[in-house]
C-alpha cells in the first residue's frame, strides 16, 4: 500500500476468507506496523470466529498500546449473507468448497446520487441548498409554481460496480447465482488442467475451471490468481483460461485493473 501511495488510514475493514496461514499469518505484522505508523482508524476484521482466539493473545502481548481498536466480527462461511453495510457499499459472503471452512466475498457498490446538469441548474437559477435534494431525485418548483422534472435537471447515477472474490475453492457451481453478472470476478486458479487430479485432492481449481465459472455466471471480467509455486511463468494458466473466457487477466501485485 505504501509503495502504491495509498493512505493506510483509509483501511478500516479486513475480510479473511479462511484460516490457512497464507491468508491470515500476515495480520499480526500488518496491525503491528500500523501501530508504529500512527494509524488511527479502527480495524474491523471479518473472519471465522476461531481467528480471534489465536490472534488476540498475540495482540495483547505485542501490541499493548495501539492507537486504534481491533474489532472482530464473526462470520458463518457456510451461508450467503450480508456481513457489512455502510452508506456506499454492501459486502456478502460466498460459501466456497475447501478443506477448511471458507468463503469468498461479494462487494457491491450502492447506487449513488444522480448527476447535476450544470447548465440547467443555472438556467432555472436553482439555489445551492436545493441541489442535494435534486441529486436524490426530487423535482424543482420555481417561484411561479412550475414543476421542473428531475430528468431535465440530472442524468442517471454512475452504474454501481460489483466485485466477487473467490479463493480458495474447488470447482463449485453453487457460487454462480451469487456472482451472476458481476463486473469483475477474482477466482483462484492454482493449477492447470493437467493437474486436475491434484486440484481435486487439494480442493483447488484449475484455470479452465475458473473460466468455466466466469462464463456460466456471465461475468464481465475474470482475474485469476493464487497460482501454485510450480509455475514460474503464468502464460500457460492465462492461455488455458482464455480458451474458455476471453476477457481474463492475470492477478499481479500492485497492478490496477479497469472495467
Amino acid at each position: 500500500m505504501r509503495q502504491m501511495g495509498l493512505r493506510t488510514n483509509r483501511l478500516g475493514h479486513i475480510f479473511i476468507s479462511h484460516l490457512h496461514g497464507d491468508h491470515c499469518f500476515g495480520l499480526m505484522g500488518l496491525i503491528s506496523t500500523f501501530g508504529m505508523l500512527s494509524h488511527v482508524t479502527d480495524i474491523h476484521i471479518h473472519a471465522h470466529p476461531d481467528l480471534e482466539k489465536f490472534l488476540m493473545p498475540q495482540l495483547n502481548y505485542f501490541c499493548e498500546k495501539l492507537p486504534f481498536q481491533v474489532i472482530f466480527h464473526s462470520l458463518n462461511p457456510f451461508v450467503n449473507e450480508i456481513i457489512h453495510e455502510d452508506r456506499t457499499i454492501q459486502v456478502s459472503t460466498i460459501p466456497l468448497k475447501h478443506r477448511v471452512p471458507c468463503c469468498g466475498f461479494l462487494f457491491e457498490e450502492k447506487t449513488g446520487e444522480r448527476h447535476i446538469k450544470r447548465d440547467m441548474i443555472d438556467f432555472y437559477q436553482i439555489p445551492t441548498w436545493r441541489i442535494g435534494k435534486i441529486k436524490q431525485g426530487e423535482d424543482f418548483e420555481t417561484t411561479d409554481g412550475e414543476i421542473i422534472p428531475n430528468e431535465l435537471l440530472t442524468t442517471p447515477p454512475t452504474p454501481p460496480i460489483r466485485y466477487a472474490y473467490c479463493s480458495d475453492t474447488a470447482y463449485s457451481e453453487k457460487v454462480i447465482p451469487i456472482i451472476e453478472g458481476v463486473d469483475c470476478l477474482f477466482h483462484e486458479a492454482t493449477f492447470m488442467e493437467d493437474e486436475l487430479f491434484r486440484a481435486k485432492a487439494t480442493m483447488h481449481s484449475t484455470a479452465r475451471q475458473a473460466a468455466e465459472i466466469a462464463r456460466k455466471a456471465n461475468v464481465k471480467r475474470l482475474i485469476i490468481g493464487h497460482y501454485s509455486a510450480r509455475y514460474n511463468h503464468k502464460t500457460g494458466l492465462l492461455n488455458e483460461a482464455k480458451q474458455v473466457f476471453e476477457n481474463t487477466a492475470l492477478a499481479e501485485d500492485m497492478a490496477a485493473y479497469t472495467f
